[in-house]
């Protein structure tokens, strides 16, 4: 840890980032201390941020809970905050260059992806905003048990901390933050320490637009700091996205106190190419998805199962598709894949890479890093055939662009091994007929089921089946979990 005072590179765009965003000012951290963020790709710091210490958090809570208790944000119409939403919207549109670049830099995503991706966030906040004057905030009801007169109405679930992962940060906070906001509650966003300045960005948004102080407060902390959002009395719901196993912690705490919670978790999610698909085209529609932010996908498709007599030729082109990806700087516009996140993430990779052949699955393609990359955190894309579906690569979430091609003697058990994982957040089949891919869709236990190629629709609905989460983000169905729901009879 650093003095929280440290210099900043002169090409970081934020105004505060030796601070934390609490309250409606700009704050310095008790602890006194910085985190610093790596640029994956030079493997040099990109930015120091101020570090939240376990008073800062209990201060941000305190912040969120007035302005819930006694502020004037939840007391004002839908209307109202739907306005406010547009004036984040607006402003978004004008930080998309920076929001962008920080991005690429502090995580190594492709620039143009990021820029694309960065684009499309204002319209999560107008979506919501439009939500205002569409949603059944309140609907009358004739009473069933006496009375005259019934009422069901749906009111903010309170203070909400939001926890952001390190992959798509901006992304994910409007899909957090832009519903709740809209249904009335106060929020503390905790970001990533390897990702922090899309909360940056929101937060200096907030203050541009008059946000009443308190409504949004935002920290950047560490695990252990983060669990005193989790515990807090005063929280009360979590959405949190990231990996299972934090997800698992985060479960059991708010069961402790019945705090509501969403979480969004891992994958492992299965492509299951049928016998009337032609393979070379499935192979660079799945490499293609595989390659964006460098397989740091939570719905990523990792196990691609096939007919036996098509498996090595499914490998082998597979391995075509993966080895012409061209991987190096994200700022490099024929760049198409970027380095991971950040050295541990490279390293838990390797391993998982190791593992996969120490039991067996044979190495196909990649599997070590880039020959012409000596600096940043860069893995070759990978492929292993014969991969048995009991063995680690294909049971735990590497989160990289590795893939695993695990043969079925059919199409049932190329169901039942697309099934037979704790994870349900996304899956595609591949077929040219229609009827056959929505009954093969039916049958498989996954949140997301996509034909013939990667996808994912949060304008629907995102979240995944056993393991992979509880509740769903984006459209309709991500602005009920904000909301509790009240009977009123009169």
């Amino acid at each position: 840890m650093l003095n929280a005072q440290a210099s900043q590179a002169p090409n970081v765009p934020l105004r505060h980032p030796d601070r934390l965003f609490i309250g409606g000012e700009w704050v310095s951290p008790g602890s006194g201390t910085s985190i610093e963020v790596v640029s994956p790709s030079t493997e040099n710091v990109f930015v120091r941020v101020a570090e939240a210490g376990e008073q800062d958090m209990k201060r941000a809570i305190s912040a969120a809970r007035l302005a819930f208790d006694c502020g004037p944000w939840p007391r004002m119409s839908h209307a109202a905050r739907g306005g406010y939403l547009r004036q984040i919207a607006s402003a978004l549109s004008e930080r998309v260059a920076d929001t962008s670049q920080m991005w690429s830099s502090e995580m190594g995503i492709v620039h143009s992806f990021a820029y694309g991706t960065t684009q499309t966030i204002p319209g999560i906040f107008d979506y919501y905003a439009g939500l205002a004057d569409t949603f059944p905030f309140q609907e009358a009801h004739t009473p069933t048990a006496g009375g005259e007169t019934g009422w069901l109405v749906r009111e903010p679930v309170g203070v909400v901390g939001a926890i952001i992962p390190w992959n798509v940060p901006i992304a994910l906070i409007a899909y957090k933050i832009a519903p709740a906001l809209l249904a009335g509650c106060t929020i503390v966003l905790k970001c990533s320490p390897e990702a922090p300045t899309a909360g940056y960005v929101m937060a200096e948004i907030a203050e541009a637009i008059g946000l009443p102080p308190g409504v949004l407060n935002v920290v950047t902390a560490d695990r252990a700091v983060s669990e005193i959002l989790v515990r807090h009395p005063d929280v009360d719901k979590i959405t949190f996205t990231g990996s299972t196993a934090a997800g698992r912690r985060i479960a059991s705490l708010c069961g402790e106190r019945i705090a509501r919670c969403t979480l969004e978790l891992g994958g492992k999610s299965a492509a299951v190419i049928l016998d009337d698909y032609d393979l070379a085209t499935a192979a660079e529609s799945i490499s293609g998805s595989a390659r964006l932010l460098s397989g740091q996908v939570c719905s990523s498709l990792t196990r691609i199962i096939v007919s036996r007599h098509r498996h090595d030729a499914l490998v082998d082109a597979l391995s075509i598709s993966m080895s012409k990806i061209r991987v190096g700087d994200p700022f490099d516009a024929r760049t198409e894949m970027g380095p991971l996140a950040m050295s541990r993430q490279r390293d838990r990779v390797e391993g998982l890479i190791a593992k996969g052949r120490e039991e067996g699955a044979q190495l196909a393609t990649g599997g070590g890093r880039p020959a012409h990359l000596d600096q940043g955190f860069y893995i070759e894309p990978t492929v292993f055939g014969n991969v048995n579906n009991d063995s680690t690569i294909a049971r735990e979430e590497i989160f990289g662009p590795v893939l695993s091609v695990i043969p079925a003697a059919d199409e049932q058990q190329a169901v039942e091994i697309a099934n037979a994982t704790i994870y349900g957040l996304n899956a595609s089949v591949f077929t040219n007929d229609g009827d056959r891919a929505y009954a093969v869709a039916r049958q498989l236990r996954s949140g997301t089921v996509g034909r013939n190629s990667w996808r994912t629709d949060f304008g629907i609905a995102f979240g995944g089946f056993k393991q992979s989460g509880i509740g769903r983000e984006g459209g309709l169905e991500g602005l009920h979990p904000f909301l509790e729901v009240k009977t009123i009879v009169l």
